[in-house]
């Protein structure tokens, strides 16, 4: 080959290795453009869309209620009339008087609640009657166009008070058989009324009883009430500000709690979805959330947990969405701000386009809708990631039912009133707890192991010790992780004392090894094959192994009172999981340490030899050599080797999924579980609703993982860079 074909060759050949590694780049680059793109719609506010006003004589009153296909809204007026009217031109679909002959209420006057819960109407009359009207919306096709049908459901009246004076605050609900309503008198009691009824399931008999009861507000004028789904708890507020609420079912004769001031009067309370946390809106414009924690030593307690951004006004309304904890606040100068509670964000506030004196949210969160005295107005509203936020991924929440903020992961429940909880510290904490036991393992036997082989091993054991180490690299990690799922984690479990005395066993067998060793005649050891020191040294650990193990059982009847879980237990509150970061560390160590051992190794063999002669020359023994010379020389490749051990660690999937226990918990606890970034997005993942918030965070993990491992390996590189300079000269 001539020179001028040499040189098209030699730069054929240059820019095809430039096109690859380009191309390599740009391939990575746009993977994680990629994992931003579908990251990125988490960050994004909320945004309202059109708006449609229409005109509905008569109005729909303070309570507002609309169907889940935005299709209707209903109210009952002040005067009693029940009217469902369409939201795309305001006709009137159906309209029902309370005081007409066909109903019961026939007198007296009408005053209708605003926070009824979900579909149903409250109102309380003048003469000390309560009414419930339930309102249906059935649905069907009729081809491929859905109808809606508004329709009266089942109507209730109780009688609270016999004396038939007025109501003040009111609160019922009712769900299976059983309605529960209280109201508070003008004397200052309560009136706590419970109708049950129940069904012979043999002859279908219905025997229908009621109970009714006087609760003591501790001489407190209330203003609010409200009652949880399960008919239990009652929340109720005072004309001072303060909050009070009662354990229904308790069989105590005055069970009302009072809690301290809010810091303002109350002017609206309503209960979230779950019916767990309590939204309080005051006069001041302050807009907070309280809920009962876990029973601590004594008893449950009602805590401030959030305070969200405060209104120039008043809050007049408040109406909570159906689906999750998102929640509207109206406020007395016609401005409207929409929060969501567990991420303890303000999503959107504007004015209102209409003065109204009702809103509500529509069933699935897509819209608003306000109604003043004669109009009806619908506003669009996209928030699809309310759930999403930097306080919520990365800080402490006080999560509902839980006695202190902390950081969790718990993607999904088993109703519809779970509160997601998407706390990402708790993978990351698992993450970097892996990839550090996992290298307490490896790094030691990795560079010890590689220095030995490279340094003091007879080169014929070399030819076989180095292949074999470097072929567990290509070890399946799914097998490692099945195999310390299925048999290492169990063994360990049955004997952790054996375990733990590795600790002064095999030191004890390698120190023994050596002393025997060096008293051997040097004829003797000249006699023997080369590299017999080491199946010398590999019977003592053997040895070692046996004898840890063997005098487990008694370190236990020793130390532990014959049982190492049971006493850990007992002394510090841990309990042993069988999947943990012992049983990590070792199969993960044994995935990381070729690759440790293997570029540690081709350093400490690639060291100038004119260096290693000089020490020697000098005086220096081999070990010495070793330390101070060879070391030092190599130790920019040695770094880069443990940290792309890390790397192999942090980006580990298939065996922290099948030996971790998948516990996203936070802590380091080498005798607990814990779940990692790409554990959990193997998890995850395949039940993650495509483009839902649990399926974009998914990606936002992916983005901190490639960030991770991204600044692991540029830090390596950095590191590695300075020591070669340091030593570049030696």
């Amino acid at each position: 080959m001539n020179a001028k074909n040499r040189g098209l060759l030699d730069r054929g050949m240059r820019c095809s290795v430039s096109a690859g590694g380009v191309g390599v780049i740009l391939l990575v680059c746009a993977i994680l453009v990629f994992l931003i793109a579908e990251a990125v719609p988490l960050a994004l506010p909320a945004r309202v869309g059109e708006t449609s006003i229409q005109s509905i004589p008569g109005g729909l009153g303070v309570a507002l209620r609309v169907d889940e296909h935005r299709t209707f809204a209903a109210g009952i007026t002040p005067s009693g009339v029940l009217r469902v009217v369409r939201l795309e031109d305001g006709g009137v679909e159906l309209e029902h008087d309370f005081f007409s002959k066909s109903t019961p209420l026939s007198a007296g006057g009408l005053r209708v609640l605003p926070g009824a819960p979900d579909e149903a109407f409250v109102a309380a009359t003048n003469d000390g009657r309560a009414l419930l009207a339930q309102l249906d919306w059935p649905v069907r096709f009729e081809g491929s166009t859905r109808v809606v049908t508004p329709q009266l459901g089942r109507v209730s009246l109780f009688v609270l008070d016999p004396s038939g004076g007025a109501l003040g605050a009111l609160a019922v609900r009712s769900d299976e058989g059983r309605t529960t309503a209280v109201s508070a008198r003008q004397d200052g009691s309560l009136i706590h009324h419970v109708e049950s009824v129940e069904e012979n399931p043999f002859s279908g008999e219905r025997t229908q009883s009621s109970e009714r009861r006087l609760l003591s507000s501790r001489g407190r004028t209330l203003t609010h009430l409200v009652l949880d789904p399960d008919q239990r708890i009652l929340y109720g507020a005072s004309v001072g500000g303060e909050l009070l609420w009662w354990d229904l079912q308790s069989s105590g004769r005055d069970p009302a709690e009072v809690v301290e001031s809010t810091g303002s009067p109350v002017s609206a309370l309503a209960l979230l979805t779950g019916g767990r946390a309590l939204a309080v809106g005051r006069e001041d414009g302050g807009v907070a959330i309280w809920f009962r924690t876990q029973p601590t030593e004594f008893a449950h307690r009602l805590a401030p947990v959030r305070k969200l951004p405060h209104q120039a006004a008043p809050i007049v309304r408040l109406a909570p969405a159906q689906r999750d904890r998102k929640f509207l606040a109206y406020d007395a100068n016609g401005y409207a701000s929409i929060y969501f509670s567990t991420s303890n964000r303000l999503l959107w506030q504007g004015r209102a386009p209409l003065d109204a004196v009702a809103a509500a949210i529509a069933p699935k969160g897509d819209a608003i809708v306000f109604a003043g005295t004669d109009r009806v107005a619908e506003v669009l509203l996209e928030a699809p990631h309310p759930e999403a936020g930097f306080a919520s991924y990365f800080q402490r929440v006080w999560y509902e039912g839980f006695e202190a903020p902390g950081h969790i992961w718990q993607s999904s429940g088993g109703s519809d009133d779970f509160e997601s909880k998407l706390g990402l510290v708790p993978l990351i904490s698992g993450t970097l707890k892996g990839a550090f036991y996992s290298l307490l393992f490896a790094v030691p036997l990795g560079l010890l192991g590689a220095m030995y082989t490279s340094q003091f091993m007879h080169p014929r054991l070399q030819r076989i010790v180095k292949p074999t180490i470097e072929t567990m690299a290509s070890l399946p990690s799914v097998v490692l992780g099945f195999i310390a799922g299925l048999w290492l984690a169990p063994r360990l479990e049955a004997n952790f004392t054996g375990f733990l005395a590795l600790i002064l066993w095999l030191p004890a067998a390698v120190t023994c090894a050596g002393l025997i060793w060096t008293r051997f005649p040097r004829s003797l050891r000249n006699a023997l094959p080369d590299g017999a020191e080491v199946g010398w040294f590999g019977l003592f650990l053997f040895a070692g192994l046996w004898a840890s193990f063997a005098s487990g059982p008694l370190l236990a009847g020793y130390l532990f009172d014959g049982n190492f879980q049971d006493w850990i237990y007992a002394a510090t509150n841990t309990r042993y999981d069988q999947r943990n970061a012992v049983v990590v560390g070792i199969a993960m160590g044994f995935a990381v340490i070729p690759i440790i051992f293997s570029i540690a190794e081709d350093a400490f063999s690639n060291v100038p030899r004119n260096l290693v002669a000089g020490s020697l020359a000098l005086g220096a023994n081999r070990w010495e050599t070793v330390i101070r010379v060879i070391l030092p020389t190599a130790s920019p490749a040695v770094f880069s080797a443990v940290m792309i051990g890390l790397g192999r660690a942090v980006g580990e999937t298939m065996i922290v999924l099948m030996a971790a226990g998948n516990t996203p918990i936070t802590d380091w606890n080498v005798l607990n579980g814990f779940r990692t970034l790409a554990a959990n997005i193997a998890v995850e993942i395949p039940e993650a609703p495509h483009g839902a918030t649990l399926y974009r965070t998914l990606f936002l993990t992916a983005v901190l993982l490639f960030g991770l491992t991204f600044f692991i390996n540029t830090a390596a590189e950095v590191v590695r860079q300075s020591l070669r300079k340091r030593y570049a000269r030696l």
